[in-house]
């Protein structure tokens, strides 16, 4: 009696333990495809910031060719962003403040 009760554990712990080797070799696949899927993502963002680049100078050299001084336009805009924020957080901050706390009495 008791080689039977050994005989199923035996087999409870085999079953197990492919079911942790079939786990851990999808495991491994997802890894690997994410591997991959970082490595071309990461290729992508070099050629995008390669292309940025070169806008950058295209534009620049426009501009300077119109006259204008890329520095300042570039210093006006984040001025004008900051602005922007600011009233954003205000109106956001009034409205929290106008908000009705009357409780129908």
């Amino acid at each position: 009696m008791g080689f039977g009760d050994t005989a199923k554990k035996l087999q409870k712990v085999t079953s197990a333990a492919e079911d942790l080797y079939e786990k851990m070799n999808q495991l491994r696949g997802q890894v690997q495809s994410l591997r991959e899927e970082v490595a071309t993502t990461s290729e992508q963002v070099d050629e995008i910031e390669t292309d940025l680049a070169e806008q950058r100078a295209l534009i620049e050299a426009i501009a300077e060719s119109q006259g204008l001084d890329v520095e300042t336009v570039i210093s006006d805009a984040h001025i004008e962003k900051a602005d922007a924020d600011d009233v954003a957080t205000e109106e956001a901050t009034d409205g929290e403040a106008a908000v009705d706390t009357d409780d129908g009495n």
